[in-house]
């Protein structure tokens, strides 16, 4: 266990030595992605269209990292080795977070289940991956090698992912307790793979529930009817 933990750690200083300017680079990148949100989300309401290409171009930026450096991605988060440690995290809390959707959407009378929930559990998790990716995995991971706290640096975080569901008052609330709590389990146990998959479910489920929207019905259906 001892030998396996030390190979980590070597294998992970080999990836830390980027560049300051690369590090600032992405976190830039990551603001114009989520400004282009506003623009072409919310503005010109080109969502489908915009989170394909978000998720393409990060692809790309992924994979071209990843062909120049092998170890990356484990440095990033994207690993299978600790997916159990950091689903035993994070579990805990997605039941809570979905009992409490429940609860509010009974009281608030939003609760809205339909079949349409079922395309969104498959495929939401991939955007909720690439979010993470760029809020925990990008801003959070450069932000801690620029030598800031790293409870500065999860209260940073969080308060700029909440700023980008604007102007959803219960979405701003929503992802930034997710944000904390996502900042602490990447601190602990980078793992992108575990976060996603929760994010996506639970970004679901928060709008068929807490929201009253129908994301699946007013993004996707338009398109083929």
């Amino acid at each position: 266990m001892k030998q396996k933990l030390t190979k980590h750690l070597v294998e992970f200083s080999k990836t830390t030595l980027i560049s300051e300017r690369r590090r600032i680079l992405e976190i830039l990148a990551v603001v114009f992605t989520a400004i282009g949100k506003f623009v072409f989300m919310d503005f010109l309401d080109w969502r489908l269209p915009f989170v394909v290409f978000a998720v393409l171009a990060w692809g790309v930026y992924i994979y071209h990292r990843y062909s120049k450096e092998k170890n990356i991605l484990k440095y990033w988060g994207f690993r299978t080795d600790n997916f159990k440690a950091a689903l035993k995290l994070i579990l805990p809390f997605a039941l809570v977070a979905i009992l409490c959707f429940f609860i509010i959407g009974y009281y608030q009378d939003s609760l809205n289940l339909t079949w349409h929930i079922l395309p969104l559990l498959l495929t939401y998790p991939i955007w909720g991956s690439i979010q993470q990716f760029l809020t925990i995995g990008l801003i959070a991971g450069n932000l801690s090698h620029l030598k800031l706290n790293k409870t500065l640096i999860v209260f940073i975080t969080a308060i700029l992912f909440s700023i980008v569901h604007f102007p959803s008052k219960w979405l701003m609330l929503g992802t930034f307790i997710l944000a904390l709590f996502y900042g602490y389990v990447y601190l602990k146990v980078k793992n992108i793979y575990a976060m996603g998959i929760c994010h996506g479910w639970l970004g679901a489920l928060f709008y068929y529930t807490v929201l009253n929207q129908d994301p699946f019905g007013d993004i996707f259906l338009k398109y083929f009817i």
